[in-house]
């Protein structure tokens, strides 16, 4: 595969921050309200979810680097806590080919680049970061100086309907949507339509909750949806409050990767408080 010249070999920094002012947007436009109004469980997840985007975006920051040594089936990266990197992110591991031409100027144009497999990463330190190696089949094996990226690109992603654990039982059947939408905006993630999810796990005879513990059938419904990984949504009650917890889960191992959690928040407040110098309606 061919590739350009990256403009840096390493570091190339963490994730878009989104600031607190176009979060307080994004709340505002997954709901997509245009006056006050008394917030439903469906709207409360997509306002804190709106909370937690840039948590998801700071969670996979465009990096690349080396693999500096092999060992016992864990690789370690030139590349640690200075660059963004926390436990839970996955690589690409390549190896860079040949130098390719333009044809008719012979200008050096990029490398060849042979894609070996993956690495989770499970340790970071300052400096470097220690990864599980995931090997492609009938691919050479990974060796120092062979290159890990986390693509500057839009990374696909597909959420899955809302698992509700809860006794309320809400209608949470717009959550993929609103939260589909918030991805969209960073720029950082590109998803696929929620109805399209809905109808393929339908097909299969899929649950959503089978997605964070039946690897094999996650990697199988990932190569259908050619995606990098699911968002999953589920809702959980804990001393009587209701949080909203989201998993990445890996479409190359079907393993989950990292989770958030957030209490919810209030949606008619996100609402009524459009711009974030305007006071709240209680002040």
């Amino acid at each position: 595969m061919p590739t350009s010249p990256p403009s840096s070999s390493r570091g190339l920094g963490g994730g878009r921050r989104l600031g607190r002012r176009a979060l307080a947007a994004l709340a505002v436009a997954i709901l997509g309200w245009t006056a006050p109004a008394a917030a439903g469980v469906a709207d409360q997840v997509g306002a804190t979810f709106g909370l937690m985007l840039q948590e998801v975006v700071d969670a996979f920051p465009a990096v690349e680097g080396l693999v500096a040594a092999v060992e016992n089936g864990r690789i370690y990266l030139d590349v640690g806590q200075q660059d963004g990197l926390r436990a839970g992110q996955e690589f690409t591991v390549f190896r860079k080919g040949d130098v390719f031409h333009h044809p008719t100027s012979q200008k050096p144009l990029g490398r060849y680049e042979d894609l070996l497999g993956y690495a989770q990463v499970v340790r970071v330190q300052p400096r470097f970061a220690e990864a599980t190696f995931i090997p492609l089949t009938g691919k050479p094996e990974v060796q120092p100086e062979d290159g890990v990226r986390i693509t500057r690109g839009r990374i696909k992603v597909a959420v899955a309907p809302p698992l509700d654990l809860t006794a309320g039982q809400a209608d949470l059947r717009r959550v993929p949507f609103m939260m589909a939408l918030g991805l969209d905006q960073t720029k950082r993630f590109q998803t696929v339509d929620p109805g399209t999810v809905r109808d393929l796990l339908l097909n299969n005879r899929t649950r959503p909750e089978e997605l964070l513990v039946r690897p094999e059938k996650t990697v199988a419904l990932s190569r259908m949806l050619e995606v990098a990984g699911w968002l999953i949504p589920v809702l959980i009650e804990r001393s009587g409050a209701i949080y909203l917890d989201v998993t990445w889960v890996s479409a190359v191992t079907g393993t989950p990767l990292f989770s958030r959690r957030l209490a919810l928040t209030r949606g008619d407040a996100v609402a009524e408080q459009r711009f974030p110098w305007e006071p709240r309606a209680e002040d």
